[in-house]
């Protein structure tokens, strides 16, 4: 894989206070190409730190997980591209008029900003395993839910999915080459799992079929947070054709 070609597939999850923030996304300029601001961040600071990433050069992952009534998620997502962002996250099982709704409210904003953020579903949280799923009243197996959400989300225009790495080699198959497909639970070899259960590493996850990988905590609390992210880059430059 090409080196430019490999920082663009790396997202940098930033889970911090703002401080801390603007420290790591400093220091990663010029290295990164995209942070992901998830609730954390977002609830402290608001649409403002995602002009703050902008204005620093980066693309932007608002990873809110919309779930509410169509017309909630509808005005959400127009507000959040109208902040600046460059992809949206959305659940899943929020019924396909939801997941319409959403793509509608990105539109929306395109006709002001010039541009539509790409937009990914959540299937099932790389937190949850079989267990989780059945005390939720999900009784079908991880890949077959995660499938059958992906599908639903395609149906409504959703440009891709937010999956573990174990069902991308699935997914890129059922959804086609042009789909997006966002791993989270990225982890380099001998780093701690955290509160994943489903993980792999940056380059297992490209192969499998992954367009773009999340990476937090591996980078952010490093003790040198760019060398962290040029050595996930390193391996995805060697390790994947």
């Amino acid at each position: 894989m090409l080196e430019a070609d490999a920082r663009d597939r790396v997202i940098v999850a930033i889970d911090c206070d703002r401080t801390r923030a603007l420290e790591l996304a400093d220091a990663l300029s010029g290295h990164a190409k995209w942070l992901k601001v998830g609730m954390t961040l977002f609830y402290a600071e608001g649409p403002q730190i995602v002009r703050e990433f902008n204005e620093r050069g980066f693309k932007v992952f608002l990873d809110l997980k919309f779930h509410d009534i169509p017309h909630q998620v509808r005005g959400a997502a127009r507000s959040a591209a109208l902040a600046g962002a460059n992809l949206l996250s959305v659940h899943g099982l929020g019924s396909g008029a939801m997941l319409a709704a959403c793509r509608e409210g990105a539109e929306e904003a395109a006709e002001i900003r010039g541009s539509r953020p790409k937009l990914v579903a959540i299937t099932v949280l790389t937190s949850m395993n079989q267990d989780a799923l059945t005390q939720i009243g999900v009784d079908s197996p991880v890949a077959d839910e995660a499938a059958r959400l992906a599908s639903l989300a395609q149906a409504n225009g959703i440009d891709g999915i937010v999956c573990s790495p174990m069902e991308a080699r699935a997914m890129r198959e059922l959804l086609g080459p042009d789909a997006l497909i966002v791993t989270p639970g990225v982890r380099p070899a001998g780093a701690e799992l955290g509160d994943q259960s489903r993980v792999a590493t940056p380059a297992q996850a490209i192969e499998r079929g992954a367009s773009h990988i999340v990476v937090g905590r591996p980078i952010t609390g490093s003790e040198d947070p760019v060398a962290a992210y040029e050595a996930i880059v390193e391996e995805l430059v060697r390790g994947v054709k």
